[in-house]
C-alpha cells in the first residue's frame, strides 16, 4: 500500500507536465475491459461489447450514457475447438509486477477466455471479432460472430477466422482489430512475444485470405509488452494505436512508474508497414509515441479504439483504473476523450 501512495505524486506531474484532458463522464455499467463501440444504422443506439462473460455488450442513447447491460454475444461459447471457449468471470492471480522479472515466457496477464472483441458493420451485418485462449498460453484463435441487429440471441457463430497460435509460433493469436483500405480488409492482432502482426482477409472479412501474416510492431527489450492494437486512418495517415505496458493486478501492487499500461501510437502512409513514431523511430524497433497514460486519478488507460461520434467527433475510448474508485480489475472504467488532429498526431 506504501508504495502505491509514491505512486501519486508521480501521475499529478505527469498530469501537469502533459495536461492530459480528464476523461468524459460515464453513467450506468462502466465497469468494462478492452471495450469496443459502434452505433446501430437503424435508431444511432449505441453498443459497446467488452472483455468477459462470453462478450458482455451494454447499450445506450449517448457515448457516455447511461449505459445498460444487455448480456452475453455468445452465452454457449465458441465453436472455436480450444481449451477457454466457454469463459468465466474469474479473480487475477497475483504476479510479478516488475517487466525485468525474469519470466521464462511472456504471457499475459488477464485469465479472461474470451478476449478483446472487435466490431464492425458490414455488408448489412454487424461483425464481433474475438479470442478464445487460455492465462499464458498461446493456443489462442480469433472467432467471428454476426448479427443483423445486435439484439440479444441473435448473434451466429461462425468460429475460427484462420488466425491462430500455438506453442510453435511467435506471435499470440489474440487483440483482434479489423480495417478496411480502398475495398481490402485486414486484421491486427498480437500479445507480447513478438507483439503486433497483420494479414490480410477475405473480400468478405470472414476468413484470411491465404496470406501469410507480418509484423508491424515490435519492442525489442524485456517481455515485449505491446497488445491490443487499432488502426484508424486520418487524413493522408494510417495511425497504429496500441497499449504498452502492464495492464492488470494493480490491487496487490503497483507496477514501476511507468511500467503500468499506457497508449501509443505510431503511424505511416500505408497500411501494411513502415509506421515511425514522432520522431521517427521505427514501430518495429521500439517506437511509439505515447498518447495518454497515468495521470490524476486515471491510471494505467489502455484496450483502446477510436471511433467518429456524431456529438464529439473523433475520439479515443479505452479502459483505465480510476484511483478514487479502486484498482482492483473488476473495476476498470470507461472513458473517452475528444483527440486534436492539428500536430498530425492525436493529442487528447
Amino acid at each position: 500500500m506504501f508504495s502505491r501512495y509514491l505512486g501519486l505524486p508521480a501521475l499529478l506531474f505527469a498530469a501537469l507536465a502533459h495536461g492530459y484532458a480528464n476523461p468524459i463522464g460515464c453513467s450506468g455499467e462502466c465497469v468494462v475491459y478492452d471495450p469496443t463501440v459502434i452505433r446501430r444504422s437503424s435508431d444511432g443506439k449505441y453498443f459497446r461489447f467488452s472483455t468477459g462473460n462470453e462478450i458482455s455488450y451494454v447499450t445506450a442513447s449517448s457515448l457516455e450514457g447511461p449505459w445498460t447491460a444487455v448480456g452475453s454475444v455468445l452465452p454457449d461459447g465458441s465453436s472455436i475447438d480450444l481449451a477457454g471457449n466457454t469463459d468465466l468471470w474469474v479473480s487475477f492471480t497475483s504476479l510479478s509486477q516488475s517487466l525485468s522479472d525474469s519470466i521464462a515466457d511472456p504471457v499475459e496477464l488477464t485469465l479472461f477466455h474470451f478476449q478483446a472483441p472487435d466490431v464492425h458493420y458490414i455488408d448489412d451485418l454487424y461483425y464481433v471479432y474475438y479470442a478464445v485462449s487460455t492465462f499464458g498460453s498461446q493456443s489462442s484463435a480469433i472467432g467471428l460472430a454476426t448479427s443483423a441487429t445486435m439484439e440479444l440471441g441473435t448473434w451466429t457463430d461462425h468460429g475460427s477466422v484462420g488466425i491462430a497460435s500455438s506453442s510453435s509460433k511467435i506471435y499470440n493469436a489474440i487483440d483482434p482489430s479489423l480495417i478496411e483500405v480502398d475495398g481490402t480488409y485486414y486484421m491486427q492482432f498480437g500479445s507480447f512475444w513478438d507483439d503486433i502482426y497483420q494479414v490480410e482477409m477475405n473480400s468478405a472479412a470472414t476468413k484470411t485470405s491465404g496470406s501469410a501474416s507480418y509484423n508491424i510492431a515490435y519492442y525489442p527489450d524485456g517481455t515485449h509488452p505491446e497488445e491490443g492494437s487499432y488502426m484508424y486512418q486520418y487524413g493522408d495517415y494510417y495511425y497504429l494505436f496500441y497499449s504498452w505496458g502492464i495492464c492488470c493486478d494493480y490491487s496487490d501492487a503497483l507496477p514501476a512508474s511507468g511500467q503500468e499500461y499506457h497508449i501509443k501510437v505510431c503511424r505511416s502512409t500505408s497500411a501494411t508497414g513502415n509506421f515511425v513514431d514522432q520522431d521517427g523511430t521505427a514501430c518495429t524497433d521500439g517506437g511509439g509515441t505515447i498518447v495518454l497514460e497515468s495521470h490524476g486519478n486515471v491510471y494505467g488507460p489502455g484496450g483502446q479504439g477510436v471511433y467518429d461520434d456524431p456529438t464529439y467527433g473523433t475520439v479515443l475510448y479505452y479502459a483505465y483504473t480510476d484511483i478514487t474508485i479502486g484498482y482492483a480489475d473488476d473495476q476498470k472504467q470507461f472513458g473517452f476523450n475528444v483527440i486534436d488532429w492539428s500536430t498530425g498526431w492525436p493529442v487528447v
